[in-house]
């Protein structure tokens, strides 16, 4: 029976490839490809990290992998750029079914876990007006290192008060899909973009194309 939910943020509840639309304002015709490796590489630096155990929290990883995105692709920038483009982060929109869907779960305990900081979660939450929904809301610098170290996952089932074996661990990122049915959660891969499965030996107990589907798995 699951007693607890654990949400990913970015990319899960919130589209993080929104934030082309203020790229191509700063910088036209290249909000796309800014966006997509701009997040590719956040991800990287949070891995090698945690690999290197040289933990920065995700501030100033978001901040760097900005830096690289923009210094591959030849961009001059000033500050101003950089401030209006890392603070997109903290209005990111949810997916069009992320409100609805969550409200439809409110009989079930909910928290995020996320890279992102408290200082980016919460006011990412609140801008979208989904605090009530919420919990808990968990960051890994808590714990210093990122997903999918097992640390992190842990982190989730201490704040839960539950066996991990009660928690539905629910992301669209497929590595995290991994590292988090390999850490032992029930986990449900909400897959937007019909990717095929990460060959890592794990796969999800549910695959859904959008939030929506998970109710009816609870229910």
């Amino acid at each position: 029976m699951v007693k607890s939910i654990v949400f990913d943020a970015y990319g899960t509840l919130f589209d993080v490839y929104a934030v082309s639309t203020v790229s191509e304002k700063r910088f036209p015709g290249n909000g796309k490809i800014i966006s997509r490796v701009w997040r590719q590489k956040q991800l990287e630096y949070t891995w090698l990290r945690s690999l290197m155990g040289r933990y920065a929290d995700f501030e100033q990883v978001n901040q760097d992998a900005l830096r690289f995105t923009l210094n591959k692709l030849g961009k001059s920038y000033t500050k101003t750029d950089l401030d209006v483009l890392l603070s997109s982060y903290l209005t990111l929109p949810p997916h069009p079914e992320t409100g609805d869907a969550l409200r439809a779960l409110r009989s079930v305990r909910k928290m995020i876990l996320s890279d992102g900081t408290e200082a980016m979660l919460l006011p990412l939450v609140d801008n979208a007006r989904l605090t009530s929904c919420f919990d808990r809301i968990l960051s890994v610098d808590t714990v210093k290192v990122y997903k999918p170290d097992p640390k992190v996952y842990e982190f989730a089932v201490s704040a839960s008060k539950v066996s991990k074996e009660e928690i539905l661990f629910v992301s669209s990122n497929g590595w995290d899909v991994a590292g988090s049915k390999s850490f032992g959660f029930k986990v449900a891969w909400v897959n937007r973009s019909k990717e095929p499965i990460e060959e890592l030996g794990q796969h999800p107990d549910y695959i859904v194309s959008n939030l929506m589907e998970l109710t009816r798995i609870i229910d």
